[in-house]
């Protein structure tokens, strides 16, 4: 399962931080299954079975120790997790949605062009028509939240039963080299009745919906931090030269801050909901892509082509970081905080 040895534990957070305990537990769980992140069946049946941290800074504890393990493992469970702290939140503000005992969720959220999921009510129902892209999973999950639009103008979060014979999970197209087993296809829904979670919006102004996307920043963190540790062993050869110690202290310096990033950003959330929230989320995705893509780069630089072609371990992690970290949406994203702060909608 993934690299041999581990990062120590825990790496973001101090070891007195609360729901610890469950991490570890998770993380005990993760060790005993065999495959886990390229067999996916194996590896939803245990992440249906960890116990969701009451915190952001251990659940994003939980995710970046599960990436460091195995990248593939982190991006099953992050959206389950999601799924699990957005249905909470949801009974919070009075939208309780019944949820099955044993169930694996995903969030779909994302849209293209040419192509929308619309919900409308039928016969007292609410039920979906049209296709919905990037649904990861959709074949092997039992659920998911899907965003569906309720009009021309706004989108609302619904429950859907992806067993349902309404459902259809494309296997394709995917040809990817990374996340290879994470099919992320579309799927075509012909009046599956859905459960609605929220009012129209709810799902974009809730306040954790900045915690879920510096969660999967986490994952990237996490499943970078095995690389520095390949880079600092190469230091320490015999052989290492100058320039061995320049790309570990690059690639050091850069999740370095990155770690600092999280830690500061868990915090601030843990103390209550702010108007800063998604800005402070996108500052911290970013700080974050940028360390990955560095200590890719580095890790390229300093150990050659033969990990990738002789270290099947290392070959995978590079792989699936690659896909990952491409949920970062680069420029968009600087664009957007750069909106934020030239309109004085933001400070620090």
């Amino acid at each position: 399962m993934g690299d041999t040895v581990h990062p120590p534990f825990p790496l973001l957070v101090p070891d007195d931080t609360p729901d610890l305990d469950d991490v570890r537990a998770a993380l005990s769980g993760a060790d005993a299954v065999v495959g886990l992140g390229t067999d996916v069946a194996a590896t939803l049946a245990w992440a249906v079975g960890v116990s969701r941290p009451r915190t952001p800074a251990a659940t994003w504890e939980l995710l970046a120790s599960v990436a460091a393990r195995d990248v593939a493992a982190a991006r099953v469970l992050e959206p389950h997790l999601d799924a699990l702290g957005i249905l909470d939140e949801a009974a919070a503000a009075g939208f309780e949605v019944p949820v099955e005992r044993g169930c694996s969720w995903g969030v779909f959220a994302a849209e293209a062009p040419g192509t929308r999921l619309r919900a409308r009510r039928e016969g007292g129902a609410w039920r979906l028509h049209g296709t919905k892209p990037w649904c990861s999973l959709a074949a092997d999950l039992t659920h998911a939240l899907v965003t569906a639009w309720v009009d021309d103008e706004q989108r609302q979060l619904f429950a859907l039963d992806l067993r349902d014979p309404a459902v259809t999970a494309r296997t394709g197209p995917w040809h990817a080299r990374g996340l290879e087993r994470v099919i992320s296809a579309p799927i075509d829904v012909d009046g599956a009745v859905a459960v609605p979670v929220g009012d129209p919006g709810w799902y974009l102004r809730r306040p954790g919906f900045a915690h879920g996307g510096a969660g999967v920043a986490a994952c990237w963190w996490g499943g970078a931090v095995p690389l520095r540790s390949a880079l600092a062993e190469a230091a320490r050869a015999d052989r290492a030269d100058q320039l061995s110690r320049v790309h570990l202290g690059r690639a050091d310096v850069a999740l370095w801050a990155a770690r600092a990033v999280l830690v500061e950003t868990a915090t601030v959330f843990a103390a209550g909901p702010s108007a800063s929230e998604g800005l402070r989320a996108a500052r911290a995705r970013t700080v974050v892509a940028d360390a990955v893509e560095t200590t890719l780069a580095e890790a390229a630089h300093a150990l050659g082509p033969l990990p990738l072609v002789a270290d099947e371990a290392h070959a995978r992690r590079v792989a699936d970081l690659r896909v990952y970290v491409r949920q970062h949406h680069a420029e968009r994203d600087l664009a957007t905080i750069g909106g934020d702060v030239a309109t004085g909608a933001a400070g620090w």
